[in-house]
């Protein structure tokens, strides 16, 4: 091994850049030389790779997002656009490549991996919903995020005697939500994984206020069938037999932008590393993750072939806790 590459791919997350970092001086410490490509697949695709030596990865761990840059890449679904991809690795004598992303992204690595190429993946989707890792970056910096909102509208909730609707992203995935509302105190949550009806929240919220509570906050993952909007206008048709309405705050992709905290700029340089040694020893067509406090691999086929699915007893324990 003598020369590989690195990319990232799908949403940002924080904590990518210190996979980078990781990927650039433990690829370097093995006297490989190490080559960035910019703007995920479709840059491998267009040929946009350049040489990244230790300065140019200096300062970015602290940095949210990833300096590689993120794109999608319709093209390289097709197999015309992976073969083209493929040709652009070989003219750059690039012997492995590294991909940092989510399930969409290891995908991708996993049908390079199919034609013959070495890859190895890295974990990072603030979702969480990757087969293969317990947790994956991006995660916890996303997550307190979500906390910081939840506090805030918390304190002009009590002020105010009022309801607030947090949107927190995840499209198929609850666990953001899940999380924050545990951590934050919510009074409700709504996710993906489990059908909520408005007129229950409605009773939730109700019965918070008969126990004398001076505020309401609901969780909504943005994925749910009653998603923000969806809630909003129900509590508003409703408003003179439910009482109240809900204001409704969507946090977005703010949550992507956060600087990353320890626990990701630690896990983002882990995985990196990992990746790098896993390519040593020879192996590849895997993903390198976090899994029973463990840095493991799992083979990329599982990881495509699987979908993680939600633990719903913090969901029990949530309902508890909100009385």
């Amino acid at each position: 091994m003598k020369r590989i590459a690195v990319l990232t791919s799908g949403g940002d997350a924080p904590g990518m850049n210190a996979a980078i970092r990781a990927v650039v001086r433990t690829g370097l410490a093995k006297g490989w030389d190490v080559l960035g490509v910019r703007h995920g697949y479709a840059g491998l695709i267009s040929g946009d790779i350049f040489p990244l030596g230790a300065r140019d990865v200096g300062g970015i761990i602290q940095r949210g997002g990833t300096i590689l840059g993120s794109a999608r890449c319709l093209e390289f679904q097709t197999e015309e656009g992976r073969q083209t991809a493929l040709s652009q690795l070989y003219r750059h004598e690039i012997e492995a490549l590294v991909v940092i992303g989510g399930n969409g992204s290891q995908t991708g690595a996993h049908a390079l991996s199919q034609l013959g190429f070495p890859v190895v993946g890295v974990a990072s989707t603030i979702d969480n919903d990757l087969y293969g890792s317990d947790i994956t970056i991006g995660v916890d910096t996303a997550l307190n995020v979500s906390l910081e909102a939840i506090d805030r509208l918390k304190v002009t909730a009590s002020s105010h005697h009022r309801a607030f609707l947090v949107e927190v992203m995840g499209h198929e995935c609850g666990y953001l939500a899940l999380m924050a509302a545990i951590a934050g105190g919510a009074e409700a949550v709504i996710i993906p994984e489990e059908e909520t009806d408005p007129e229950a929240v409605a009773t939730e919220l109700r019965a918070a206020y008969d126990n004398g509570k001076a505020h309401a906050i609901v969780v909504v993952a943005e994925g749910a069938r009653y998603n923000a909007e969806g809630m909003a206008q129900h509590f508003k048709t409703h408003r003179d037999r439910l009482g109240f309405e809900l204001r409704v705050t969507r946090l977005g992709h703010v949550q992507r932008g956060g600087a990353p905290g320890s626990f990701d700029r630690l896990l983002g340089t882990n995985l990196g590393a990992a990746a790098t040694d896993q390519l040593a020893i020879g192996e590849h067509g895997v993903l390198v993750g976090l899994l029973k406090g463990q840095i493991a691999t799992t083979l990329l086929a599982e990881v495509v072939a699987n979908r993680k699915s939600l633990d719903l007893r913090p969901l029990r324990l949530a309902r508890i806790l909100a009385k």
